[in-house]
Order: C-alpha cells, then structure tokens, then sequence
C-alpha cells in the first residue's frame, strides 16, 4: 500500500510541475485517462487543502469550467509554443 501512496504522490508532484508555469494561459490541453479532452485556460490549482484530491480548474472557450483531479490527468499539452 505504501508503494501505491507514494507512486501518486509522485504523479501529482509531475502535474504540479507541468502545471505551475501554464497558470493563467490559454490554450493549454489536459487529457484525461478516461480519454476526455479539454482545452482552455488554468484557473485554479487547488494542491495544499487537506483531505482533498489536488485538482485544477479550466476554463474552456465555451465559458465551462472544468475541475480536473491531478490523478486523473493522463497528459498535459501547451498549444502556446
């Protein structure tokens, strides 16, 4: 079980790294594990509140806003370059 705490630990850790520096862009894309795409602007990251899943808020071109759990991020794509 420890292993398991630690290996998600370690993947929120990479989210908040990727993350941090695209804070208030737009055009940055989050793909989910369940394959859902969403495009848009990081709002919120939500990382230090305890017994909570760390999460990020985007806002899509449509106006929604989307809250995304760091364990469910598959991938993380800046359309800025």
């Amino acid at each position: 079980m420890a292993a398991q705490e630690e290996n998600r630990n370690v993947e929120v850790t990479k989210a908040l790294a990727a993350l941090q520096p695209l804070y208030g862009k737009d055009n940055v894309e989050i793909v989910t594990t369940d394959g859902r795409r969403y495009r848009g602007t990081v709002h919120s990251m939500k990382t230090t509140q305890a017994l909570t899943t760390p999460s990020v808020k985007l806002q899509c071109a449509s106006g929604e806003i989307v809250k995304i759990t760091f364990p469910t991020i598959a991938e993380i794509r800046d359309h800025n370059l």
